[in-house]
């Protein structure tokens, strides 16, 4: 665990982050379940960086995957899902002809409070489920005997709240429909 200043304290997500680091050694077979313990109760007492350090320095430290910058969704005369936990590029360009696309953020990972959204439609439908707090801008989209349809805030109603969506594009003959989760009891859809 390193950072430019040693003697800054650590924070308990700083701190989790510590123990799950050696829950991974201790699944790989680099610690024994006694230095697990010993390190964790070691981890869970110190108050800098310097002093974890003893307990992290002689693990190999991995760096987290990245998110491509721009995530392209084809789609012909199909329909396509995205849902559950996955993590959001900066941008994403949507081109359907005569298909279905669903995309469901809630609980989609943001690695930017900003992501844009590029769509080009012929005979489609598109449906964004985005999550709470969120606010889309569908001021840019191109509409050619289409249908936009939005029930979240603009950008402008809802400045600073959370995840901003900036929609553009060209539809004909199509759809968009931007919302929030509905949920009925235990149903979510």
């Amino acid at each position: 665990m390193s950072s430019e200043r040693p003697d800054m304290r650590i924070s308990d997500a700083e701190r989790e982050r510590v123990v799950a680091q050696l829950n991974d050694a201790v699944a790989e077979g680099r610690l024994t379940l006694s230095e697990f313990e010993e390190r964790v109760d070691g981890v869970l007492r110190s108050r800098t960086f310097a002093e974890i350090e003893p307990y992290v320095g002689d693990l190999p430290v991995r760096t987290p995957a990245t998110a491509p910058d721009l995530l392209p969704i084809r789609n012909r005369s199909s329909s396509l899902k995205r849902q559950g936990r996955w993590t959001v590029p900066r941008r994403i360009a949507i081109t359907t002809r005569s298909g279905a696309v669903k995309l469901d953020f809630t609980e989609a990972v943001f690695l930017q409070h900003e992501v844009q959204i590029d769509i080009e439609s012929r005979s489609s439908s598109i449906d964004l489920v985005l999550p709470a707090g969120a606010s889309a801008d569908v001021d840019q989209i191109d509409n050619h005997a289409s249908s936009v349809k939005t029930k979240v805030p603009a950008v402008y109603d809802a400045a600073g709240q959370g995840v901003v969506f900036r929609i553009n594009g060209e539809l004909r003959s199509s759809s968009v429909r931007v919302r929030y989760q509905r949920r009925f009891w235990w149903w979510r859809w």
